[in-house]
C-alpha cells in the first residue's frame, strides 16, 4: 500500500508526497487536489508533480501547520479528477542526427533500431506533469522493454524538440538546454510559446492528463 506524508517546505509551502510507484490513479488524485486548492484564497499557487503536490501559501495566511492536516484530509476525501483527455499527435523524426542515442537504446534493450521506433511510436502515453523546463512533459506509458538509464554524462546542449527516454519515462525538450536523457528523435512542433498566454490557450502545447502518440516521419527511421 502506498504511503502518504505531508510536511512543510520552508515557511509558506506545504507538500503532500505519495510513495512510489507513480501510477495514473495517483496522478489523477493529485490533479483533483490541485484543482480543489487552486481557487482557495489562502493559496497563492499549486504545483502538481510526480507523486506529489505543493501548495504555496500567501504571506500572512496564518499557521501553515494546519495545512498539513487540511491536505491529509483532502487526500482521503478527494476522488480522481474525471475529465476528457485530449489526444495529441506528435510528429517525430527518429534516428540519425535527430536521434543520436537511438543505436545505444537499441543495444541496451537488445532490439533493433526499427523495433525501438515501432514500440516507442506504437504506445499511448499520459502526461503526468510538466517540469524541469517550461512545458517539459513527463509521460507514463513507455513500454517496459524500452526502459533505458539516462546518459552517464549529460549533454551540455540538447536541441528544442528532442524526444528522449529517461529510465521508464519518455519526454520532449521544449527548449534548448543541458540534459541527460537518451535522445531517439526530434519533433518540429513547438512545445512552449509564451506569446500564446495572451490568446487564452496557454503557453504550453501539452497539459497534465493529455494522451500523446508519436507519429514517425518519413525523413527518419520508421
Amino acid at each position: 500500500m502506498q504511503q502518504v506524508r505531508c510536511y512543510l517546505l520552508g515557511e509558506r509551502a506545504v507538500v503532500l508526497e505519495v510513495s512510489p510507484p507513480a501510477t495514473l490513479p495517483v496522478q489523477q488524485k493529485i490533479w483533483a487536489l490541485a484543482e480543489r486548492f487552486l481557487h482557495t484564497p489562502e493559496v497563492e499557487d499549486v504545483v502538481p508533480g510526480m507523486n506529489n503536490l505543493t501548495l504555496i501559501l500567501h504571506a500572512g495566511c496564518g499557521d501553515p501547520l494546519r495545512w498539513i492536516k487540511a491536505l491529509e484530509h483532502a487526500w482521503q476525501q478527494v476522488d480522481s479528477l474525471a475529465h476528457t483527455a485530449r489526444e495529441v499527435l506528435i510528429p517525430v523524426i527518429y534516428g540519425g542526427d535527430a536521434g543520436p542515442d537511438l543505436a545505444d537504446v537499441a543495444r541496451h534493450t537488445g532490439l533493433t533500431e526499427r523495433e525501438v521506433v515501432a514500440r516507442h511510436s506504437g504506445a499511448s502515453y499520459v502526461v503526468y506533469f510538466l517540469g524541469f523546463l517550461p512545458g517539459f512533459p513527463y509521460m507514463g506509458g513507455l513500454p517496459p522493454e524500452l526502459t533505458t538509464p539516462r546518459r552517464a554524462e549529460p549533454r551540455v546542449a540538447v536541441p528544442a524538440g528532442a524526444v528522449g527516454i529517461g529510465g521508464s519515462q519518455t519526454g520532449i525538450y521544449p527548449l534548448a538546454s543541458p540534459g541527460g536523457w537518451q535522445l531517439i528523435g526530434r519533433t518540429p512542433l513547438p512545445l512552449f510559446n509564451p506569446a500564446e498566454t495572451a490568446t487564452g490557450s496557454g503557453p504550453t502545447l501539452l497539459r497534465p492528463g493529455d494522451r500523446v502518440r508519436f507519429v514517425p516521419q518519413p525523413e527518419g527511421l520508421c
